[in-house]
């Protein structure tokens, strides 16, 4: 994009948002990719420790195998030990004080040259380990691993230069005020999830770009992709130490950073029962730290659609295929609950059921795949053991799905579930899989239904209003107010774009600080104000107490 030659040189170029490209056969694009995929199934690779700039083949290993494919291993990941760990967070502190007196114009451009790198020579690598690791279809890799992450590296550069330019508004006659966003002393910790490598990326590119320097941990799964971007970061200068990357025992990695007297952050991406305990293990340790530090923190969901009877049938049914059931439902932002008007489910519940029932599911490198395997183990137990729930429930009818097979790999049907129970656990918990709760209300019952909504579930991440009723939707925008950090209307409640959709939310989704977003990188700054006087007084007195001139003195007697 070219810019305008009257562009302030100092400034960040504007950003855009990557456009997504198309896999489908037979294009350039597709062999390409093929051949990456194939490339990388055929020569499995030891992830090792990143620690001061040094590739460390240390330690014992685990692998990583493929959620479809589970007897195949992807990937090794070599684990840190306590001392690795220590010796990472030394690593954060030697470099800090170099990176955090960069010019701010000069980290930034660390960043934008990994984003061409990204979307340009790396592009098949990282959308491969993406699809395979985390096994996700092109189409979903692409708008993460790609489309996403690239997009945080051009907008968060550019948002940092808008945090700089930040002055005060007024200076009094000789005097000169301005203020200056310092990094956070210490070290952050940044804790990853498997979903989005563009997530796991951000955590600990956030604030990095803003100075801070960081011990990143990123989720087994995500481990690969994740580990190719910062190879593409130190390609693209990222000096040593200022992101150490260490995989392993969470607990083991955890309480080695928490315990540090220098920890200034934490960026965590999870669930809400992880960051509580972590949050929990902070303040214990409150005095034991140098500086109060920083939490932020995005954790569950229970998404809600909630239909008003005006909505056209065909948008809701794609807002309920499209938001439940991509990349198996495994997005804190997936359509977990659906509040359908009877008269709408009427007409809308025989093609529901029959488009979920004709979902395809296999490995994600097929281009007929819809919904892959579920991550892990540990998340097929957890959906199964949820439409075990519903089969023994006599409020519940499962309309469709509901089967599961893990003997290859982990699958779970896109499922359906019909209750007629409003606060049932199905309706209330975090589920994390292909699993769509519908309840049906009668049609004179929307306000009620609305408000029911709101404070059946603990979360409050995203959600979405399908009407075309005007009057309705600002009633329904206003009852749920609080009960999602990003609404959505007539459309399904996933997919916020960087700098178009400032992503979070609150009550037990997490502290709401708007990824993709300025806000999120004013969390990782420190900012001091100063005051310089050019008039400087020279007398201790205050004008008040002055003594007053003599030729005054003689004019007062009078």
């Amino acid at each position: 994009m070219a810019n305008s030659p009257a562009q302030n040189p100092l400034t960040i170029p504007f950003p855009w948002n990557e456009p997504p490209q198309s896999y489908a056969s037979p294009t350039p694009q597709s062999q390409l990719l093929r051949q990456e995929l194939k490339r990388q199934l055929d020569h499995p690779e030891d992830i090792p420790l990143i620690i001061h700039g040094k590739h460390l083949f240390e330690g014992s290993t685990e692998n990583i195998p493929l959620p479809h494919d589970h007897q195949r291993v992807f990937a090794r990941a070599h684990k840190a030990s306590a001392s690795h760990v220590e010796k990472a967070i030394q690593s954060c502190l030697q470099a800090r004080h170099s990176w955090a007196q960069l010019p701010w114009q000069q980290r930034s451009a660390v960043f934008l040259k990994a984003a061409e790198r990204i979307s340009g020579d790396q592009r098949f690598a990282v959308l491969a380990a993406t699809m395979l690791a985390q096994n996700k279809t092109a189409e979903q890799a692409e708008a993460d691993s790609i489309c996403e992450t690239v997009d945080f590296l051009r907008y968060q550069a550019y948002f940092a230069g808008q945090i700089h330019d930040l002055q005060p508004q007024l200076s009094a006659p000789g005097e000169w005020n301005r203020m200056e966003a310092r990094p956070l002393e210490g070290f952050v910790l940044a804790l990853a999830p498997f979903n989005f490598t563009a997530i796991s990326v951000n955590l600990a590119v956030a604030p990095a770009l803003m100075g801070c320097v960081v011990l990143w941990k990123p989720t087994l799964e995500a481990l690969p992709a994740s580990y190719l971007c910062l190879k593409i970061l130190q390609q693209c200068g990222l000096p040593p130490g200022v992101i150490n990357m260490v995989s392993g025992d969470p607990e083991l990695i955890g309480d080695c950073a928490l315990r540090h007297p220098e920890l200034s952050g934490l960026h965590f991406t999870g669930s809400t029962q992880t960051f509580r305990k972590l949050w929990k293990n902070v303040g214990e340790r409150i005095e034991s730290y140098r500086s109060y530090p920083r939490i932020v923190g995005e954790t569950g969901g229970k998404a809600f659609v909630f239909a008003h009877p005006s909505a056209e049938p065909q948008q809701l049914i794609s807002a309920l295929i499209r938001g439940a059931f991509e990349y198996q439902g495994q997005k804190c932002s997936a359509a977990s609950r659906a509040y359908i008007p009877q008269s709408l489910w009427d007409i809308i519940k025989e093609p529901l059921i029959t488009l979920t029932s004709s979902l395809q599911m296999g490995a994600p490198d097929d281009e007929k795949t819809f919904a892959a395997a579920l991550i892990n183990r540990r998340a097929w137990d957890k959906v199964t053991h949820y439409l075990d729930i519903a089969r023994q429930q006599s409020q519940c009818t499962i309309l469709c799905g509901g089967g599961s097979d893990s003997s290859r790999g982990f699958f779970v049907e896109p499922t359906i579930i019909q209750t007629q129970e409003a606060q049932s656990q199905l309706m209330c918990e975090e589920i994390f899989g292909p699993v769509l709760t519908v309840l049906v209300y009668p049609d004179d019952q929307v306000i009620e239904t609305a408000r029911l909504c709101d404070a059946t579930s603990p979360y409050a991440l995203t959600g979405a209003i399908v009407a075309r009723d005007r009057i309705a939707l600002h009633q329904l925008s206003e009852v749920l107010r609080f009960s999602a950090g990003n609404l959505y209307i007539n459309i399904k409640p996933t997919g916020a774009v960087v700098g178009q959709q400032p992503f979070g939310g609150g009550r037990a989704s997490g502290t709401n600080d708007k990824a993709g977003s300025i806000l999120l990188l004013q969390r990782w700054v420190n900012y001091r104000t100063i005051k310089e006087n050019f008039l400087p007084p020279n007398d201790h007195l205050l004008s008040s107490l002055q003594p007053l001139p003599t030729a005054l003195k003689q004019e007062a007697k009078h």
